[in-house]
């Protein structure tokens, strides 16, 4: 068993080291160009899912309380995810590696979160090698997705059975952690909608058995958490990880460096065009539609909080961003890899799918750039 050893407030400070013992700047409105709305579940799960839900009865969610928590990270060592995790705690939680077995209880409690920030590329061997104090505790896993780092681990679950309505999933990209040890939120708000309630894009969110106890972590440090249901959390999921692949696609293909807020205020109609298609694929591939707002929501995010975030295409994360049939059935995203792996040199160990049509994909999709205010392209 690990615990991170430190001085100071808990909540604030940055975990020094481990000890083992044993081993809207600019928002456009872009909501009345957003007409999907209402979820279609094509496969006989989610349905069943569905139906299951109605047939409890429930109209809440149940929020368990934040507590001693195992946070389990891997070989690699600590991360940054960890380390924000058990900073924003209250100094009694436990962090350990998958060789160490799970204590039977945790501040005189024998169910507990366990946030597994192993990164996707090493996550199935994980859920593969699991010792039986994992296996016997899979109801409290937690895992992560959004950004660069954990983007969309869905069928990885799903191939290990671990999609369902009580599995806590968590995005956690809606804050970020400040040199001295702090947190900001990123949640930006964009207004008011039709009723009068207030509208918020880049939030965190959390589902599932242990959504409350994430939620009360956060919100302990001033970041804003959305707990919602899987179905809905699953639509947050997957509007980020589009825009973490579309934006970073589209700005990584400039001559010039391009940072995420760049790609909404200058790059609209690529951005625009490449998300319309993809979510054609989500509704024929995944059964679901995007909620209505999507696109509002993606542009105002990355011009209030991109300016700093210079657009990237990563070769160890393409399965888990850019590789999924969601994706890869766009033609223009695929366009946009093949020029990304042929024209710019990213991409070089990356096997992409064979292109569609023969078109010469230069020609198909590069243009410079959207003319500026000042005229500059």
């Amino acid at each position: 068993m690990a615990a991170f050893s430190i001085t100071g407030n808990p909540q604030n400070t940055l975990a020094a080291k481990i000890v083992h013992q044993g081993s809207v700047a600019r928002i456009t409105n872009r909501a009345a160009n957003t007409a999907l709305s209402m979820a279609t579940w094509s496969d006989s799960k989610a349905v069943k899912e569905y139906q299951n839900f109605l047939d409890s009865g429930e109209q809440e969610i149940q929020l368990k309380r934040d507590g001693p928590s195992a946070i389990i990270y891997g070989a690699d060592g600590a991360n940054e995810l960890a380390e924000s995790l058990w900073a924003m705690g209250m100094g009694d939680d436990v962090v350990l590696t998958p060789d160490q077995e799970l204590p039977y209880e945790l501040g005189g409690q024998n169910e507990y979160p366990i946030y597994v920030t192993i990164p996707p590329n090493q996550l199935q061997a994980f859920l593969s090698g699991m010792s039986d104090s994992y296996k016997e505790r899979w109801q409290d896993f937690v895992f992560f997705s959004g950004g660069l780092v954990y983007g969309n681990i869905e069928d990885i679950l799903k191939d290990n059975g671990l999609c369902r309505d009580t599995m806590t999933q968590a995005i956690m990209t809606g804050y970020e952690r400040t040199p001295s040890g702090t947190f900001n939120d990123l949640s930006t708000r964009l207004g008011a909608d039709a009723v009068g309630e207030e509208k918020w894009a880049g939030e965190c969110a959390a589902c599932g058995k242990w959504n409350g106890a994430i939620a009360e972590r956060l919100e302990r440090n001033a970041i804003r958490c959305s707990v919602v249901f899987y179905r809905d959390w699953r639509r947050k999921m997957w509007e980020r990880n589009i825009m973490d692949a579309v934006f970073n696609l589209v700005g990584a293909v400039r001559q010039e460096p391009t940072s995420l807020a760049n790609v909404a205020q200058y790059y609209e109609k690529e951005v625009s065009d490449m998300v319309w298609e993809i979510s054609q694929q989500l509704r024929g591939w995944k059964g679901m539609t995007l909620t209505y707002g999507f696109e509002e929501r993606m542009f105002g995010f990355a011009e209030n909080t991109g300016a700093e975030k210079q657009c990237v295409l990563i070769d160890e994360q393409y399965p888990f961003i850019w590789g999924n049939k969601v994706f890869t059935e766009s033609p223009t995203v695929l366009d946009y890899l093949w020029y990304a792996k042929q024209e710019g040199g990213m991409l070089q160990s990356v096997d992409l799918p064979p292109k569609k049509g023969d078109g010469d994909v230069k020609s198909n999709i590069m243009r410079e750039g959207n003319m500026r205010a000042d005229g500059v392209i």
